[in-house]
């Protein structure tokens, strides 16, 4: 997502690509309190992670915030990225990035990430990833979740990925019948890569 750290002063807030097509690119994002990139060690272990699904992918980003994570994956090969962000000068922003990067396969909507998914997939189409990074300690993972399940924005092989709270308790995931496929932890944030339990590809 990104809601994040405050840049040092003086300085303006940006963030860097850091791999695929526009690798090493910059770009501006604005200082809106509670903006934070997801920290760039924890995204590189996302990504090669996901390396293998990403070419190709259909992927939504639910709480896009500075669009490190879901401009990431169209660098990556991604073929369709939806951005999905509530503050209008956020998506502004992030309109403008895209333009910056010529990014064609990325389309931003304005919308809260609960209201967006009450309706049915755009085209009717399952999403292969699905990048769920909401503020801290707002208690928004197990409703979107359970929202992403209800109406038909996955299907049997998609990956959810989750950052949340280093200290949040797992066991609310597995009893809603989700299965940690890979985790990691850095910082106050942990990183889980999540599938759906009982799935062909869940072990």
């Amino acid at each position: 997502m990104g809601r994040s750290r405050r840049a040092p002063a003086g300085r303006p807030a940006r963030i860097r690509i850091i791999g695929g097509a526009w690798r090493r690119r910059w770009l501006p994002v604005l200082a809106v309190g509670g903006l934070r990139p997801t920290a760039d060690a924890l995204r590189e272990t996302l990504f090669n992670w996901l390396q293998p699904r990403l070419p190709g992918a259909r992927v939504l980003d639910l709480f896009a915030g500075t669009g490190a994570l879901g401009l990431e994956a169209a660098s990556r090969g991604a073929d369709t990225v939806l951005l999905i962000e509530r503050d209008a000068r956020a998506v502004a922003q992030l309109r403008a990035n895209c333009d910056t990067l010529g990014a064609e396969q990325v389309r931003v909507r304005r919308g809260d990430a609960l209201g967006v998914l009450a309706d049915p997939p755009p085209e009717g189409r399952p999403y292969d990833l699905v990048l769920v990074d909401p503020p801290f300690h707002k208690g928004l993972v197990m409703p979107v979740l359970a929202a992403l399940r209800a109406s038909g924005w996955l299907h049997p092989d998609s990956r959810v990925y989750v950052e949340i709270e280093a200290e949040a308790d797992l066991g609310c995931l597995v009893a809603d019948g989700w299965q940690v496929e890979r985790e990691r932890q850095g910082g106050q944030a942990r990183a889980l890569l999540l599938v759906q339990a009982g799935s062909d590809t869940a072990d």
